[in-house]
Protein backbone atom coordinates (compact mmCIF):
# COMPACT_ATOMS: atom_id res chain seq x y z
CA UNK A 1 0.00 0.00 0.00
CA UNK A 2 3.06 2.41 0.69
CA UNK A 3 4.22 1.59 -2.89
CA UNK A 4 0.83 2.51 -4.52
CA UNK A 5 0.25 5.37 -2.48
CA UNK A 6 3.86 6.82 -3.29
CA UNK A 7 2.99 6.11 -6.80
CA UNK A 8 -0.23 7.99 -6.62
CA UNK A 9 1.52 10.93 -5.08
CA UNK A 10 4.06 10.93 -8.21
CA UNK A 11 1.41 10.63 -10.61
CA UNK A 12 -0.23 13.46 -9.42
CA UNK A 13 2.87 15.45 -9.22
CA UNK A 14 3.90 14.70 -12.64
CA UNK A 15 1.02 16.91 -14.20
CA UNK A 16 3.61 19.50 -14.79
CA UNK A 17 6.17 19.60 -18.05
CA UNK A 18 9.69 22.25 -17.54
CA UNK A 19 10.04 24.13 -20.75
CA UNK A 20 8.78 26.16 -23.19
CA UNK A 21 5.30 25.19 -24.79
CA UNK A 22 5.49 25.32 -28.81
CA UNK A 23 3.87 27.89 -30.92
CA UNK A 24 4.24 28.53 -34.42
CA UNK A 25 6.36 31.25 -34.87
CA UNK A 26 5.09 33.87 -37.31
CA UNK A 27 7.06 34.05 -41.16
CA UNK A 28 6.17 36.27 -43.41
CA UNK A 29 3.30 35.86 -45.92
CA UNK A 30 2.60 38.83 -49.01
CA UNK A 31 -1.68 38.78 -48.78
CA UNK A 32 -1.30 38.14 -52.86
CA UNK A 33 0.82 36.76 -55.24
CA UNK A 34 2.65 39.74 -57.28
CA UNK A 35 2.70 38.13 -60.60
CA UNK A 36 -0.83 37.19 -60.81
CA UNK A 37 -1.68 41.03 -61.29
CA UNK A 38 -4.95 40.38 -63.75
CA UNK A 39 -3.18 37.12 -65.72
CA UNK A 40 -5.87 35.15 -65.62
CA UNK A 41 -4.37 31.18 -66.08
CA UNK A 42 -6.06 29.98 -69.38
CA UNK A 43 -7.17 26.52 -68.31
CA UNK A 44 -7.91 26.82 -64.42
CA UNK A 45 -8.08 23.54 -62.44
CA UNK A 46 -10.28 23.91 -60.07
CA UNK A 47 -11.79 20.38 -60.24
CA UNK A 48 -8.41 18.60 -60.11
CA UNK A 49 -8.48 15.06 -58.19
CA UNK A 50 -6.37 15.51 -54.78
CA UNK A 51 -3.52 13.20 -54.95
CA UNK A 52 -3.75 12.73 -58.68
CA UNK A 53 -2.71 16.12 -59.39
CA UNK A 54 -1.14 14.58 -63.19
CA UNK A 55 -4.93 13.97 -63.74
CA UNK A 56 -5.09 17.86 -65.26
CA UNK A 57 -2.95 16.72 -68.36
CA UNK A 58 -5.39 13.79 -69.11
CA UNK A 59 -3.14 11.49 -70.25
CA UNK A 60 -3.03 7.57 -69.92
CA UNK A 61 0.47 7.11 -70.32
CA UNK A 62 1.52 9.31 -67.72
CA UNK A 63 -1.46 8.51 -65.36
CA UNK A 64 -0.49 4.70 -65.58
CA UNK A 65 3.62 5.90 -64.75
CA UNK A 66 2.79 8.06 -61.96
CA UNK A 67 0.80 5.64 -60.80
CA UNK A 68 4.07 3.78 -60.27
CA UNK A 69 6.21 6.05 -58.16
CA UNK A 70 4.70 5.76 -54.87
CA UNK A 71 4.96 1.95 -54.93
CA UNK A 72 8.26 1.20 -56.82
CA UNK A 73 10.07 4.24 -56.97
CA UNK A 74 13.34 3.47 -54.72
CA UNK A 75 13.72 6.83 -52.73
CA UNK A 76 10.36 7.08 -51.98
CA UNK A 77 10.41 3.63 -50.36
CA UNK A 78 13.48 4.87 -48.41
CA UNK A 79 11.66 7.94 -46.99
CA UNK A 80 8.89 5.33 -46.57
CA UNK A 81 11.27 3.13 -44.03
CA UNK A 82 12.79 6.06 -42.55
CA UNK A 83 9.10 7.37 -41.49
CA UNK A 84 8.45 3.61 -40.01
CA UNK A 85 11.54 4.00 -37.96
CA UNK A 86 10.50 7.58 -36.75
CA UNK A 87 6.91 5.59 -35.55
CA UNK A 88 9.24 2.95 -33.88
CA UNK A 89 10.95 6.03 -32.14
CA UNK A 90 8.47 6.83 -30.49
CA UNK A 91 7.28 4.13 -28.74
CA UNK A 92 10.48 3.75 -27.18
CA UNK A 93 9.98 7.46 -26.01
CA UNK A 94 7.00 6.04 -24.81
CA UNK A 95 7.78 3.12 -22.77
CA UNK A 96 9.76 5.38 -20.39
CA UNK A 97 6.68 6.32 -18.96
CA UNK A 98 5.47 3.35 -17.95
CA UNK A 99 6.66 0.87 -14.93
CA UNK A 100 9.05 -1.83 -16.00
CA UNK A 101 7.96 -5.35 -14.15
CA UNK A 102 10.40 -8.26 -13.91
CA UNK A 103 9.78 -11.62 -13.37
CA UNK A 104 11.64 -14.66 -12.73
CA UNK A 105 11.75 -18.42 -11.64
CA UNK A 106 14.97 -20.19 -9.87
CA UNK A 107 15.84 -23.47 -8.25
CA UNK A 108 19.47 -24.08 -6.68
CA UNK A 109 20.95 -27.40 -6.04
CA UNK A 110 23.34 -27.35 -2.96
CA UNK A 111 24.90 -29.37 -0.61
CA UNK A 112 27.61 -29.14 2.74
CA UNK A 113 29.60 -31.65 4.17
CA UNK A 114 27.41 -34.77 5.29
CA UNK A 115 24.13 -33.03 5.50
CA UNK A 116 22.96 -33.95 1.75
CA UNK A 117 22.05 -31.93 -0.79
CA UNK A 118 19.05 -30.02 -0.76
CA UNK A 119 17.08 -27.73 -3.35
CA UNK A 120 15.80 -24.31 -3.00
CA UNK A 121 13.29 -23.11 -5.37
CA UNK A 122 12.48 -19.34 -5.73
CA UNK A 123 10.28 -16.76 -7.72
CA UNK A 124 10.50 -13.11 -7.93
CA UNK A 125 9.09 -10.65 -9.15
CA UNK A 126 10.28 -6.49 -9.46
CA UNK A 127 8.31 -3.35 -10.47
CA UNK A 128 10.73 -0.20 -10.83
CA UNK A 129 9.43 3.47 -12.25
CA UNK A 130 10.91 6.45 -12.91
CA UNK A 131 8.07 8.95 -12.74
CA UNK A 132 7.89 11.52 -15.41
CA UNK A 133 7.35 14.23 -12.40
CA UNK A 134 9.28 16.96 -14.30
CA UNK A 135 8.22 16.55 -17.92
CA UNK A 136 11.21 15.20 -19.20
CA UNK A 137 10.16 11.97 -20.81
CA UNK A 138 7.07 13.51 -22.18
CA UNK A 139 8.76 16.31 -23.94
CA UNK A 140 10.70 13.37 -25.13
CA UNK A 141 7.86 11.65 -26.90
CA UNK A 142 6.79 15.37 -28.01
CA UNK A 143 9.84 15.71 -30.05
CA UNK A 144 9.84 12.23 -31.74
CA UNK A 145 6.28 12.16 -32.20
CA UNK A 146 7.41 16.04 -34.11
CA UNK A 147 10.47 14.07 -35.52
CA UNK A 148 7.58 11.32 -37.28
CA UNK A 149 5.43 13.63 -38.69
CA UNK A 150 8.14 15.32 -40.02
CA UNK A 151 9.31 11.99 -41.94
CA UNK A 152 5.57 12.20 -42.95
CA UNK A 153 6.00 15.07 -44.45
CA UNK A 154 9.87 14.45 -45.63
CA UNK A 155 8.02 11.11 -47.78
CA UNK A 156 5.29 13.64 -49.10
CA UNK A 157 7.73 15.63 -50.56
CA UNK A 158 10.00 12.83 -51.77
CA UNK A 159 6.62 10.86 -53.32
CA UNK A 160 5.92 14.80 -54.75
CA UNK A 161 9.23 15.37 -56.17
CA UNK A 162 9.95 12.02 -57.88
CA UNK A 163 6.36 12.26 -59.85
CA UNK A 164 7.09 15.95 -60.76
CA UNK A 165 10.77 14.82 -62.08
CA UNK A 166 8.78 12.16 -63.86
CA UNK A 167 6.27 14.40 -65.36
CA UNK A 168 9.40 17.05 -66.49
CA UNK A 169 10.92 13.90 -67.82
CA UNK A 170 7.52 12.64 -69.73
CA UNK A 171 6.82 15.94 -71.16
CA UNK A 172 10.37 16.38 -72.30
CA UNK A 173 10.28 12.83 -74.30
CA UNK A 174 6.80 13.63 -76.13
CA UNK A 175 8.53 16.48 -76.98
CA UNK A 176 11.01 15.18 -78.63
CA UNK A 177 8.47 12.36 -80.43
CA UNK A 178 7.08 16.10 -81.51
CA UNK A 179 10.46 17.16 -82.59
CA UNK A 180 11.08 13.53 -84.65
CA UNK A 181 7.64 14.04 -85.87
CA UNK A 182 8.58 17.70 -87.36
CA UNK A 183 11.62 16.64 -88.80
CA UNK A 184 10.27 13.72 -90.87
CA UNK A 185 7.61 16.54 -92.15
CA UNK A 186 10.45 18.50 -92.96
CA UNK A 187 12.29 15.88 -94.22
CA UNK A 188 9.19 15.32 -96.79
CA UNK A 189 8.86 18.79 -97.85
CA UNK A 190 12.60 19.06 -98.50
CA UNK A 191 12.27 16.10 -100.76
CA UNK A 192 9.63 17.98 -102.74
CA UNK A 193 11.88 20.82 -103.06
CA UNK A 194 14.78 18.56 -104.11
CA UNK A 195 12.12 17.18 -106.64
CA UNK A 196 11.55 20.03 -107.90
CA UNK A 197 15.20 21.93 -108.54
CA UNK A 198 16.07 18.49 -109.96
CA UNK A 199 13.18 18.82 -112.67
CA UNK A 200 14.38 22.84 -113.51
CA UNK A 201 18.04 21.65 -113.74
CA UNK A 202 17.08 18.82 -116.24
CA UNK A 203 14.70 21.36 -118.25
CA UNK A 204 17.47 23.89 -118.29
CA UNK A 205 15.84 26.16 -116.23
CA UNK A 206 18.38 25.84 -113.18
CA UNK A 207 21.75 25.62 -112.70
CA UNK A 208 23.40 22.31 -111.10
CA UNK A 209 24.11 24.77 -107.65
CA UNK A 210 20.20 24.82 -106.64
CA UNK A 211 20.01 21.36 -107.02
CA UNK A 212 23.49 20.29 -104.29
CA UNK A 213 22.00 22.78 -102.35
CA UNK A 214 18.68 21.35 -102.11
CA UNK A 215 20.52 18.15 -101.28
CA UNK A 216 22.90 19.42 -98.64
CA UNK A 217 19.62 20.95 -96.51
CA UNK A 218 18.04 17.97 -97.11
CA UNK A 219 20.54 15.96 -95.77
CA UNK A 220 21.79 17.92 -93.15
CA UNK A 221 17.96 17.88 -91.74
CA UNK A 222 17.72 13.82 -91.68
CA UNK A 223 20.88 13.39 -89.66
CA UNK A 224 19.40 15.71 -87.12
CA UNK A 225 16.29 13.79 -87.53
CA UNK A 226 18.77 10.81 -86.80
CA UNK A 227 20.32 12.53 -83.70
CA UNK A 228 16.76 12.92 -81.81
CA UNK A 229 16.37 9.17 -80.71
CA UNK A 230 19.44 9.69 -78.52
CA UNK A 231 17.38 12.20 -76.05
CA UNK A 232 14.58 10.29 -76.41
CA UNK A 233 16.28 6.94 -75.28
CA UNK A 234 17.64 9.23 -72.13
CA UNK A 235 14.59 10.35 -71.10
CA UNK A 236 12.52 7.03 -71.01
CA UNK A 237 15.41 5.75 -69.33
CA UNK A 238 15.27 7.86 -66.61
CA UNK A 239 11.46 7.37 -66.53
CA UNK A 240 11.77 4.06 -65.74
CA UNK A 241 14.53 4.26 -63.07
CA UNK A 242 11.67 6.75 -61.82
CA UNK A 243 9.03 4.24 -62.04
CA UNK A 244 10.80 1.43 -59.82
CA UNK A 245 12.42 -0.73 -63.68
CA UNK A 246 15.30 -1.30 -65.14
CA UNK A 247 15.98 0.65 -68.18
CA UNK A 248 15.30 -2.51 -70.47
CA UNK A 249 11.95 -2.96 -68.54
CA UNK A 250 10.31 -0.18 -69.87
CA UNK A 251 9.31 0.62 -73.42
CA UNK A 252 7.17 3.95 -74.74
CA UNK A 253 5.74 4.42 -77.88
CA UNK A 254 5.81 7.63 -79.48
CA UNK A 255 2.77 9.41 -78.91
CA UNK A 256 1.56 13.32 -78.81
CA UNK A 257 2.53 16.63 -76.86
CA UNK A 258 0.22 17.96 -74.75
CA UNK A 259 -0.92 20.64 -76.63
CA UNK A 260 -3.09 22.68 -73.77
CA UNK A 261 -1.61 23.29 -70.17
CA UNK A 262 -3.14 23.66 -67.64
CA UNK A 263 -2.36 26.09 -64.60
CA UNK A 264 -3.83 25.39 -60.72
CA UNK A 265 -5.01 28.61 -59.43
CA UNK A 266 -2.48 29.33 -57.17
CA UNK A 267 -4.51 31.20 -53.86
CA UNK A 268 -3.50 32.85 -51.35
CA UNK A 269 -0.33 32.87 -50.81
CA UNK A 270 -0.92 32.14 -47.03
CA UNK A 271 -2.24 28.41 -48.10
CA UNK A 272 1.50 27.37 -48.91
CA UNK A 273 1.79 27.10 -45.13
CA UNK A 274 -0.41 24.39 -45.38
CA UNK A 275 0.29 22.64 -48.50
CA UNK A 276 3.49 22.21 -49.25
CA UNK A 277 5.23 19.14 -47.81
CA UNK A 278 9.01 21.29 -47.24
CA UNK A 279 7.15 23.75 -45.40
CA UNK A 280 5.74 21.73 -43.00
CA UNK A 281 8.68 19.27 -42.49
CA UNK A 282 10.19 22.25 -41.45
CA UNK A 283 7.94 23.57 -38.98
CA UNK A 284 7.62 20.31 -37.80
CA UNK A 285 10.92 20.59 -37.31
CA UNK A 286 10.53 23.80 -34.89
CA UNK A 287 8.13 21.56 -32.84
CA UNK A 288 10.87 18.80 -31.94
CA UNK A 289 13.83 21.50 -31.49
CA UNK A 290 11.31 23.00 -28.98
CA UNK A 291 10.82 20.16 -27.07
CA UNK A 292 14.42 19.38 -26.75
CA UNK A 293 14.83 22.68 -24.75
CA UNK A 294 12.33 21.14 -22.03
CA UNK A 295 14.40 18.01 -21.67
CA UNK A 296 17.30 19.62 -21.37
CA UNK A 297 15.67 22.24 -18.68
CA UNK A 298 14.59 18.88 -16.70
CA UNK A 299 17.83 17.52 -16.55
CA UNK A 300 18.06 20.75 -13.54
CA UNK A 301 15.79 18.77 -11.10
CA UNK A 302 16.31 15.50 -9.58
CA UNK A 303 15.58 12.07 -10.68
CA UNK A 304 13.17 9.89 -8.59
CA UNK A 305 12.87 6.06 -8.57
CA UNK A 306 10.28 3.98 -6.90
CA UNK A 307 10.75 0.29 -6.75
CA UNK A 308 9.20 -2.60 -5.09
CA UNK A 309 10.44 -6.01 -5.07
CA UNK A 310 8.54 -9.49 -4.26
CA UNK A 311 9.56 -12.89 -3.85
CA UNK A 312 9.04 -16.37 -2.74
CA UNK A 313 12.00 -18.59 -1.62
CA UNK A 314 11.99 -21.85 0.19
CA UNK A 315 12.01 -25.91 -0.13
CA UNK A 316 10.07 -28.16 -0.89
CA UNK A 317 8.56 -26.78 -3.88
CA UNK A 318 4.81 -27.57 -2.16
CA UNK A 319 5.96 -24.81 0.28
CA UNK A 320 6.85 -22.38 -1.58
CA UNK A 321 3.56 -19.92 -1.77
CA UNK A 322 3.74 -19.77 1.88
CA UNK A 323 3.35 -16.72 3.82
CA UNK A 324 6.68 -17.90 5.79
CA UNK A 325 8.41 -18.07 2.61
CA UNK A 326 7.32 -14.28 1.34
CA UNK A 327 10.24 -11.55 1.00
CA UNK A 328 9.48 -8.31 -0.11
CA UNK A 329 10.91 -4.76 -0.15
CA UNK A 330 9.94 -1.38 -1.01
CA UNK A 331 12.14 1.65 -2.29
CA UNK A 332 12.62 4.83 -3.22
CA UNK A 333 15.61 6.99 -4.18
CA UNK A 334 16.43 10.55 -5.43
CA UNK A 335 19.68 11.50 -7.12
CA UNK A 336 20.38 15.77 -7.84
CA UNK A 337 23.35 16.88 -9.67
CA UNK A 338 25.37 19.49 -7.34
CA UNK A 339 27.81 20.12 -9.63
CA UNK A 340 28.67 19.44 -13.43
CA UNK A 341 30.56 22.06 -14.30
CA UNK A 342 28.39 24.12 -16.44
CA UNK A 343 27.59 21.58 -18.41
CA UNK A 344 23.91 21.58 -17.68
CA UNK A 345 23.50 25.31 -18.73
CA UNK A 346 25.01 24.70 -21.92
CA UNK A 347 23.16 22.09 -23.06
CA UNK A 348 20.07 24.27 -22.52
CA UNK A 349 21.61 26.91 -24.09
CA UNK A 350 22.79 24.78 -27.08
CA UNK A 351 18.91 23.30 -27.31
CA UNK A 352 17.68 27.28 -27.92
CA UNK A 353 20.50 27.94 -30.37
CA UNK A 354 19.29 24.65 -32.50
CA UNK A 355 16.02 26.03 -31.86
CA UNK A 356 16.12 29.08 -33.12
CA UNK A 357 18.15 27.99 -36.15
CA UNK A 358 14.96 25.38 -37.01
CA UNK A 359 12.88 28.68 -37.12
CA UNK A 360 15.11 30.79 -39.51
CA UNK A 361 14.89 27.91 -41.62
CA UNK A 362 11.27 27.40 -41.70
CA UNK A 363 11.19 31.11 -42.32
CA UNK A 364 13.45 30.78 -45.26
CA UNK A 365 11.69 27.48 -46.47
CA UNK A 366 8.86 29.73 -46.45
CA UNK A 367 10.19 32.52 -48.71
CA UNK A 368 11.76 30.01 -51.01
CA UNK A 369 8.16 28.58 -51.62
CA UNK A 370 6.79 31.79 -52.47
CA UNK A 371 9.67 33.01 -54.59
CA UNK A 372 9.27 29.27 -56.55
CA UNK A 373 5.41 30.07 -57.11
CA UNK A 374 6.29 33.45 -58.23
CA UNK A 375 9.01 31.97 -60.94
CA UNK A 376 6.37 29.70 -62.09
CA UNK A 377 3.67 32.28 -62.31
CA UNK A 378 5.68 34.72 -64.06
CA UNK A 379 7.33 31.73 -66.50
CA UNK A 380 3.86 30.93 -67.58
CA UNK A 381 2.73 34.51 -68.21
CA UNK A 382 5.83 35.34 -70.01
CA UNK A 383 5.58 31.99 -72.12
CA UNK A 384 2.05 32.08 -72.85
CA UNK A 385 2.33 35.93 -74.61
CA UNK A 386 5.55 34.48 -75.98
CA UNK A 387 3.80 31.15 -77.45
CA UNK A 388 0.45 33.30 -79.15
CA UNK A 389 3.57 35.57 -80.78
CA UNK A 390 5.62 32.57 -82.32
CA UNK A 391 2.45 31.12 -83.80
CA UNK A 392 2.00 33.96 -85.85
CA UNK A 393 5.61 34.06 -86.91
CA UNK A 394 4.90 30.33 -87.85
CA UNK A 395 2.51 31.53 -89.91
CA UNK A 396 4.08 34.19 -91.83
CA UNK A 397 7.17 32.50 -92.29
CA UNK A 398 5.07 29.22 -93.42
CA UNK A 399 3.31 31.57 -96.21
CA UNK A 400 6.73 33.27 -97.19
CA UNK A 401 7.73 29.97 -97.87
CA UNK A 402 5.37 29.49 -100.29
CA UNK A 403 5.29 32.53 -102.15
CA UNK A 404 9.25 32.10 -102.32
CA UNK A 405 8.92 28.44 -103.43
CA UNK A 406 6.21 29.93 -106.26
CA UNK A 407 8.57 32.69 -107.49
CA UNK A 408 11.39 30.01 -108.23
CA UNK A 409 9.46 27.84 -110.12
CA UNK A 410 8.67 30.84 -112.22
CA UNK A 411 12.50 31.89 -112.42
CA UNK A 412 11.69 35.10 -110.62
CA UNK A 413 14.36 34.58 -107.80
CA UNK A 414 17.35 32.12 -107.10
CA UNK A 415 16.83 29.36 -104.92
CA UNK A 416 18.78 30.62 -101.58
CA UNK A 417 15.84 32.61 -100.79
CA UNK A 418 14.19 29.48 -100.77
CA UNK A 419 16.61 27.86 -98.39
CA UNK A 420 16.61 31.09 -96.20
CA UNK A 421 12.46 31.33 -96.01
CA UNK A 422 12.69 26.98 -94.98
CA UNK A 423 14.64 27.21 -92.48
CA UNK A 424 13.25 30.46 -91.23
CA UNK A 425 10.39 28.67 -91.00
CA UNK A 426 12.19 25.06 -89.30
CA UNK A 427 13.65 27.13 -86.60
CA UNK A 428 10.27 28.93 -85.79
CA UNK A 429 9.04 25.76 -85.80
CA UNK A 430 11.37 24.44 -83.29
CA UNK A 431 10.89 27.59 -81.71
CA UNK A 432 7.25 27.38 -80.93
CA UNK A 433 7.81 23.71 -79.92
CA UNK A 434 10.47 24.40 -77.21
CA UNK A 435 8.11 26.92 -76.21
CA UNK A 436 5.06 24.95 -75.72
CA UNK A 437 7.76 22.31 -73.47
CA UNK A 438 8.61 24.79 -71.28
CA UNK A 439 4.95 25.77 -70.70
CA UNK A 440 4.20 22.39 -70.06
CA UNK A 441 7.24 22.22 -67.52
CA UNK A 442 6.54 25.45 -65.85
CA UNK A 443 2.99 23.86 -65.34
CA UNK A 444 3.92 21.06 -63.74
CA UNK A 445 6.72 23.06 -61.63
CA UNK A 446 3.71 24.96 -60.50
CA UNK A 447 1.98 22.44 -59.26
CA UNK A 448 4.79 21.00 -56.93
CA UNK A 449 5.32 24.16 -56.00
CA UNK A 450 1.42 24.52 -54.50
CA UNK A 451 1.96 21.23 -52.88
CA UNK A 452 0.56 18.93 -55.74
CA UNK A 453 -2.96 18.67 -53.94
CA UNK A 454 -1.38 17.70 -50.23
CA UNK A 455 -2.04 19.19 -47.28
CA UNK A 456 -0.87 19.20 -43.70
CA UNK A 457 -4.57 17.71 -42.82
CA UNK A 458 -2.84 14.39 -44.77
CA UNK A 459 0.04 14.16 -41.72
CA UNK A 460 -0.27 11.64 -39.47
CA UNK A 461 -2.07 13.06 -36.01
CA UNK A 462 0.00 12.11 -32.51
CA UNK A 463 -2.75 9.14 -31.75
CA UNK A 464 -2.46 7.68 -35.68
CA UNK A 465 1.56 7.02 -34.48
CA UNK A 466 1.09 5.97 -30.87
CA UNK A 467 -1.50 3.94 -31.26
CA UNK A 468 0.64 2.13 -33.90
CA UNK A 469 2.49 0.45 -30.67
CA UNK A 470 0.43 -0.38 -27.38
CA UNK A 471 2.24 -0.08 -24.15
CA UNK A 472 1.32 -3.79 -23.07
CA UNK A 473 2.94 -5.20 -26.02
CA UNK A 474 6.93 -6.76 -24.57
Amino acid sequence: MRFVWACALCLAAAGCMVGPDYKRPAASTPAVFKELGDWKPSHPADAMDRGAWWSVYHDADLDRLERMVAVSNQTVKSFEAQYRSAVALVAEARASLFPVVQAGPGVTRSGRGLSGPATQYTVSGTVSWVPDIWGRMRRQVESSVANTQLNAADLAGATLSAQATLAADYFDLRAEDALMQLLSETVRAYQQSLSITQNQYRAGTSSSAAYVTALAQLQSTQAELVGVGVQRQQYEHAIAVLTGHPPAELTLAPGRLASEVPVLPPGLPSALLERRPDVASAERAMQQENALIGVQIAAYYPNITLSTLGEFAGTPLSQLFTVGSEIWQVAASGSETLFNGGFRTAAVAEARAVYDSSVASYRGTVLTAFQQVEDDLSSLRILEAQAKAEAIAVSSTRRAVDVTLNEYRAGTVAYTSVITEQTLLLSDQQSALSIQQNRLLASVSLIEALGGGWTTADLPTRGDIVDTFTPLAP
